[in-house]
C-alpha cells in the first residue's frame, strides 16, 4: 500500500511547494511512482508541472460526495490526470470554496479526500502520493492530514516558524482526540531558505531544532537547505533540480535525494 505523505506549513513564503515538488521527483528518479495532489487554491504546484486546470481536485472531489450530486459535472480522473513522470491530479482557485461546498453534507467533510483516494484506488497505484497544502490549517488542510499517514513540515527559521509549529501540533491532536482516523506521523521537518552567516537566523534554528526535539524526539529534522540561486533558477525554468546536469545543481541534488531516503526509510519503518 502506498504512502501518503501531506507537506504543510500554515505559514507561507516557507518553499513547501519547491520542497514537494522535487522531493516527488527525487522519488520516481529513485524507481518509485509517485502521484502529486495540489492542494492549494493558488495552485503552484500545477503551474510547475505546466499542467492544465480547468478540470481539478475541486471538480474531483465535489463528484465524490453523493450528497452534492447536483454540482457534479463531467470530470473523470483519467481526464483530469496530468501524466509525467510524476503524475498530477491539478489544483485550482476553484478549491478555495471547499469549505462552503461541503458545509451542509451529512458525510464526514474531513474524510472527503480520504475516501476519494481509497475510492479511486490511488494509494494502490502510487508508492507515493505527495500532497502540496495550502498555507492554512483549514479544512482542506483537515482533510490532507486524514488522509495521510505521514507529514513533512519545510519551515523558515524565525519566532513566527516557532509559534505557528505550536499550533499545528495541536491540530494533530485534535484529529487524534476525533477518533475518525488514525493521525499522521510528523517524520520530517526541513529547515528551507537558511542563512547560517546571520547570527539571529542560526540561533533561532537551534532554538527551534531543541523545540521539536523535545516535542516529538529527536531525529525529526532534515540539514538545512540553503538560500541558493540554482532554485530559484529551477523554478523559474518550472524544472526539478534534476533535469539540470551542471554542477551548480549537484549539491541540490543531493539534498533533495537525502529528502527522498528519508521518506522511503521512514515508509519501510510503516510496513
Amino acid at each position: 500500500m502506498g504512502k501518503v505523505i501531506s507537506f504543510i506549513n500554515q505559514k507561507g513564503g516557507v518553499g513547501k511547494t519547491t520542497m514537494a515538488f522535487n522531493a516527488a521527483f527525487a522519488l520516481a528518479k529513485n524507481g518509485h511512482k509517485v502521484l502529486a495532489i495540489d492542494l492549494d487554491p493558488q495552485a503552484n504546484l500545477t503551474l510547475l508541472f505546466k499542467a492544465e486546470n480547468e478540470l481539478n481536485l475541486y471538480h474531483l472531489l465535489v463528484n465524490s460526495v453523493k450528497e452534492l450530486k447536483q454540482l457534479h459535472i463531467p470530470a473523470m480522473l483519467s481526464k483530469v490526470i496530468h501524466k509525467a513522470n510524476v503524475d498530477l491530479i491539478p489544483g485550482g482557485q476553484e478549491l478555495s470554496g471547499f469549505d462552503l461546498t461541503v458545509a451542509s453534507i451529512n458525510a464526514p467533510r474531513q474524510l472527503v479526500l480520504k475516501k476519494f483516494i481509497e475510492a479511486h484506488g490511488l494509494n494502490e497505484r502510487y508508492d507515493f502520493i505527495i500532497i502540496d497544502c495550502p498555507p492554512t490549517l483549514g479544512l482542506l488542510v483537515i482533510n490532507s492530514l486524514c488522509a495521510s499517514d505521514g507529514v513533512i513540515v519545510p519551515f523558515r527559521p524565525d519566532d513566527f516558524s516557532l509559534k505557528g509549529l505550536e499550533h499545528f501540533y495541536q491540530v494533530i491532536e485534535d484529529i487524534k482526540d476525533m477518533g475518525i482516523v488514525k493521525a499522521p506521523e510528523i517524520f520530517l521537518h526541513v529547515p528551507n531558505l537558511v542563512d547560517l552567516r546571520r547570527k539571529q537566523e542560526s540561533d533561532d534554528l537551534s532554538k527551534i531544532i531543541s523545540a521539536i526535539d523535545l516535542e516529538l524526539g529527536t531525529g525529526k529534522v532534515f540539514s538545512p537547505f540553503l538560500n541558493k540561486a540554482g532554485l530559484v533558477k529551477s523554478l523559474s525554468s518550472r524544472k526539478s533540480v534534476f533535469e539540470f546536469k551542471n554542477q551548480e545543481f549537484s549539491d541540490l541534488q543531493e539534498k533533495f535525494s537525502g529528502v527522498a531516503k528519508r521518506i522511503e526509510e521512514w515508509s519501510h519503518e510503516q510496513a
